[in-house]
């Protein structure tokens, strides 16, 4: 078995555009969260979401790229430009290497409701633009990545739900530890734009602090009232360590352990067993026992059911042990197709730099996040392994471990 290490990061997110942007958000709990009065406009129950601006690329890529790109393609077109700086890959690298990509998504909303519009007002589909199928296609991030970057190794997106990210990140876990790759760029990535979460939002799950709204996310807090939305994107670029070894990459830590499990029991209420699963798999697979985890970033989106059964979850796990737990989301909002890669982000960050980002606005704990080790501030201390946690709908859940790399 190959051993797998992370050699490059990238982000684009609600608390930054970059990795330093976001890492001094994150040592001072600084929320990305704000009222969309647009969305309020077009019939929203909460306007609350991800503050996220989308880049300009004109000048940066050619105008056939960009009309092929919707906006959460842009966003991890940033993320993976930052990561390959980070790993030190240059295109003289991806030209003479097999490299992957594997993304995390789950939705590409506007050009599918502007094509279609299209063609019902003229009734004519030779008036769809000749970009709209590569911006529509669930694939349109690793397919435009992918031409971009002239990547030649494995090439598809993973959907998996508000576990997408985290699942890409497996996956090319699972690839490059028996050997079908070597290198593979990972992440997720999250649109934000008008349409793109009106369903969520007609099952009445967001968040309706409005007036409030870096108080509105509030993972395990027991005044929580519904998750908010956000987006951006995250890349994780993943290698075999003879590999980075070999070419004196920087080693930013090390995947040791992949867990996943499905509940099997309802499409959108969350269990508790499947999630105990899925991390003991991951435990297991690392070799590890729970005592051996040092933090664990939660999935907590600020649900009532979802943060509840999780806590459960985790107590059972780990509850004699008490590993500081937190969910960025208090700071992030949900971001949902992107949520399981930019954890592992965020997570890394703190493990470079001896620190454990806050839940921010956790000032009363329920019967159930009351026996977790929760941190409301941030914290000063070592990482040595950290687990992150995704669920998503359909029950679907996958547990990643990755470790300080000796």
């Amino acid at each position: 078995m190959n051993r797998v290490v992370i050699t490059g990061t990238g982000i684009y997110s609600s608390i930054g555009k970059n990795l330093a942007e976001v890492k001094d958000s994150l040592m001072a709990g600084k929320s990305g969260v704000f009222l969309d009065m647009e969305r309020k406009a077009y019939g929203y129950q909460s306007g609350l979401t991800g503050r996220v601006e989308r880049p300009h690329l004109k000048g940066i890529l050619d105008r056939r790229s960009r009309v092929c790109m919707p906006e959460h393609a842009e966003f991890a077109y940033m993320s993976t430009v930052e990561a390959l700086r980070e790993a030190k890959m240059d295109s003289e690298f991806l030209a003479g290497n097999e490299v992957g990509i594997l993304f995390g998504n789950d939705s590409s909303t506007p050009p599918v409701i502007e094509c279609v519009d299209i063609i019902r007002q003229r009734k004519d589909t030779t008036m769809v633009g000749s970009g709209s199928v590569f911006q529509s296609m669930n694939s349109s991030v690793t397919m435009n990545l992918s031409v971009i970057f002239q990547l030649k190794g494995v090439n598809f997106t993973i959907s998996g739900a508000c576990a997408s990210g985290s699942h890409a990140i497996g996956m090319g876990y699972f690839l490059i530890r028996h050997g079908y790759q070597k290198t593979i760029i990972c992440g997720g990535a999250q649109e934000v734009n008008l349409f793109c979460v009106g369903s969520f939002d007609a099952l009445g799950a967001f968040s309706k602090r409005e007036s409030e709204p870096e108080k509105a996310s509030r993972p395990f807090d027991r005044t929580r009232d519904g998750l908010v939305p956000s987006g951006g994107a995250a890349t994780v670029i993943l290698e075999d360590l003879d590999s980075a070894l070999k070419r004196g990459a920087p080693i930013l830590g090390e995947v040791i352990g992949y867990g996943f499990s499905s509940d099997g029991i309802h499409i959108s209420v969350p269990d508790v067993e499947g999630p105990m699963r899925a991390i003991s798999m991951a435990l297991k697979d690392a070799g590890l026992q729970p005592g051996k985890i040092d933090y664990i970033n939660a999935h907590a989106t600020s649900t009532q059911l979802g943060d509840q059964n999780e806590a459960r979850a985790i107590d059972e796990l780990f509850g004699k042990y008490k590993p500081v737990v937190s969910s960025t989301k208090s700071m992030t909002g949900h971001e949902m197709w992107m949520a399981g890669a930019s954890e592992v982000v965020y997570s890394l960050l703190m493990m470079k730099d001896s620190f454990i980002a806050p839940n921010i606005n956790f000032t009363e704990p329920d019967e159930f996040s009351s026996k977790l080790n929760i941190t409301p501030v941030m914290l000063r201390k070592n990482i040595d392994i950290f687990l992150s946690n995704s669920f998503g709908f359909g029950g679907t859940n996958s547990c990643l471990i990755i470790k300080k790399f000796d």
